[in-house]
């Protein structure tokens, strides 16, 4: 699922969850 996740950018969905797992 994960290909271009720099190339493409954290989307909004993946930085709430990254966010979510620090909080």
């Amino acid at each position: 699922m994960r290909r271009k996740t720099r190339a493409s950018g954290f989307t909004l969905i993946e930085l709430l969850v990254v966010i979510a797992i620090i909080a």
